[in-house]
């Protein structure tokens, strides 16, 4: 496929009469581009006198994930998630882990596809999905596609959750404003020097956009990817805490994120230490709830009540258990109040059962230190539903998840710091292919 057929008219650009060129105005790059040249972003350019947009639609394999992979913790707990990415991206991190589909001279157009906003909706509602998240490369410059898709959302019944790195100007952000209710946000640090440097950005226009979305009202949370060599040392942290206490609400939770080796950066992963010493760190200046992400160990992640100290929500690398809270969001012990949104959401959909099928084909994957997730990858599109079944080692633990039209990757984490491995099994002749995930927000590509 051709993914640069079919472009179509932008939003948020002008005619600079001064320079004679077409000027785009959706991040503060702003670039300036003569006819037929194209932006940053390698996904926007100039076509005449206008600005085109030539991923509108262009995706990524639609993927069945939960809220906890985009880094949110305190909004419908468990629930699932349908992820669209897209191609392209306004920054170019040294470390970006989806560097295969962000940085275009990379891409392999055999892994872009094309969807219609009214497909993306009508895969949710299949799916029983009350989510649709704009994420992997970064949903900012896919800004037509989403804006139009989450009105689609919103008029069925759907919410749509917004994971950046928000390298947006004012103006396209309030249009977001209206049809997104959830905001993950990546802060890669606190240091304009860093973020010039290895994420070929400018920090303020990132902090202003944060504070944007802090005044909307807006359910937000903050993540800050702690990397070896560049933001670990502790002196970030405590800055990026200051600043939040400052701008934003004491509710806001802030995770730290452990890094991974990617692309052009190949320090060591970020250790569990560090992160846990750097938690301290920000818990010392007054932040109330920060939790550790990409890391599979026990109490790193748990939300306990302000007032009697209760597990409220009880959560191990994406598995999740929000017993400690009842529908209300109250407290089952004290009846204080907890800042969770919707606690139960995920028990009013509930889609697995524990009812067995015939493999046609099983897989055995193994955890280890380095790869506690994966995508299953469904290698061929299906008309009928299909079961993938997963039994779990070594409790034993069944569960068969149903996947109807339009899915076609799930993700599957490790569920306890006792599982060793996991079998993974299809019905109806399904073909699957396992790809591991160095961490939550990982899109591998098919040709990796």
């Amino acid at each position: 496929m051709n993914w640069k057929e079919n472009s179509r008219i932008a939003r948020f650009w002008h005619k600079n009469a001064e320079e004679n060129k077409i000027e785009c105005d959706l991040c503060p790059r702003h670039c300036k581009l003569k006819h037929e040249q194209m932006g940053f972003c390698l996904v926007r350019g100039a076509v005449g006198q206008s600005l085109h947009t030539f991923n509108y639609g262009r995706a990524v394999q639609a993927t069945l994930e939960c809220m906890e992979t985009e880094a949110i913790y305190h909004y419908m707990p468990g629930t699932k998630a349908l992820s669209m990415g897209n191609i392209g991206c306004s920054m170019s991190c040294s470390y970006c882990q989806n560097w295969q589909t962000s940085q275009i001279k990379h891409l392999n157009p055999d892994n872009v596809k094309n969807y219609s906003p009214e497909q993306v909706v009508e895969i949710a509602l299949l799916n029983n999905i009350e989510v649709i998240s704009w994420t992997y490369n970064d949903p900012v410059v896919w800004h037509e596609f989403v804006v139009d898709t989450s009105k689609l959302a919103h008029k069925n019944g759907i919410k749509t959750l917004y994971k950046s790195a928000l390298y947006i100007e004012e103006e396209p952000l309030n249009e977001l404003l209206d049809v997104i209710d959830i905001f993950s946000i990546s802060l890669k640090c606190m240091n304009p020097l860093i973020y010039k440097k290895y994420n070929k950005g400018e920090l303020e226009p990132v902090l202003r956009g944060i504070k944007q979305i802090g005044k909307s009202g807006k359910h937000l949370e903050i993540s800050q990817l702690i990397v070896t060599g560049l933001n670990d040392d502790g002196t970030d942290a405590i800055k990026t805490a200051r600043w939040m206490l400052e701008n934003l609400s004491d509710t806001v939770p802030l995770h730290l994120v452990a890094y991974h080796p990617a692309f052009r950066y190949s320090q060591p992963r970020t250790s569990v230490e560090s992160l846990l010493n750097l938690r301290k760190l920000v818990f010392s200046e007054g932040i109330k709830h920060c939790y550790i992400g990409n890391v599979y160990s026990e109490n790193v992640s748990n939300t306990l009540c302000k007032k009697c100290n209760y597990l409220l929500v009880e959560r191990f690398g994406l598995t999740v258990n929000a017993t400690g809270l009842n529908k209300n969001g109250l407290c089952n012990k004290c009846g204080e109040r907890s800042v969770i949104i919707n606690p139960l959401a995920s028990k009013n959909k509930q889609s697995i059962s524990h009812a067995t099928h015939v493999p046609v084909q099983q897989f055995e994957f193994i955890w280890s230190e380095e790869i506690n997730s994966l995508h299953v990858v469904l290698e061929e599109n299906y008309n009928t539903d299909i079961f993938i079944m997963t039994e779990r080692f070594p409790d034993g633990n069944i569960e068969q998840i149903p996947i109807h039209k339009g899915i076609e990757r799930v993700i599957f984490s490790k569920n306890s710091i006792n599982e060793k491995k996991i079998l993974i099994s299809s019905n109806n002749g399904a073909k699957l292919r396992i790809m591991p995930l160095s961490d939550r927000a990982h899109f591998p590509v098919l040709n990796d």
